[in-house]
């Protein structure tokens, strides 16, 4: 099984609704599990491989930590939407290379606004806004891949 089909089961799951998916062939072992979108719990995806297999260096979950932003900077943000990805892709701020960005921070919008791009296994789908507002951060760098319920934008909706 290689990756894109991976990414093509994960997507699946993520659509369908379904709680927990297992997938086991004879040389892997896939597990996804969703948990409900209010409750604030974050889709775990979890890959296991068979014994035999050659081990894997796993990313250090230390290299998460910096990421995480400081206290006070979580509380200037709450205030804010977050418009996250709804799949995975590769994220274009752009229509074409040729032509201007489709919202610069500062920038109003309504719902139905594109606000950018993704692309997803050869096809371009524009991701609209479903809020109004003003754009205070882009926090996805152009031409970079995105994951399912990533964010993308942060909207100041006042």
């Amino acid at each position: 099984m290689d990756i894109k089909e991976i990414q093509s089961l994960i997507k699946f799951v993520a659509k369908s609704g379904a709680s927990e998916v297992k997938l086991e062939t004879d040389d892997i072992k896939i597990t996804i599990r969703t948990g409900p979108v209010s409750s604030g719990a974050e889709t775990t995806y979890v890959q296991q491989i068979p014994m035999q297999a050659q081990p894997i260096a796993a990313p250090a979950p230390a290299a998460a930590t910096p990421d995480a932003p400081a206290p006070e900077a979580v509380d200037a943000e709450s205030k804010y939407i977050t418009i996250k990805s709804p799949i995975i892709g590769t994220f274009y701020r752009k229509p074409s290379p040729d032509k201007p960005v489709f919202v610069e921070v500062g920038s109003e919008i309504a719902p139905g606004d594109v606000l950018c791009v993704i692309e997803a296994m050869k096809l371009f789908n524009d991701i609209e806004s479903e809020v109004s507002g003003k754009v205070v951060k882009v926090l996805v760098e152009d031409s970079s891949p995105v994951e399912f319920d990533q964010p993308l934008f942060l909207v100041d909706p006042s």
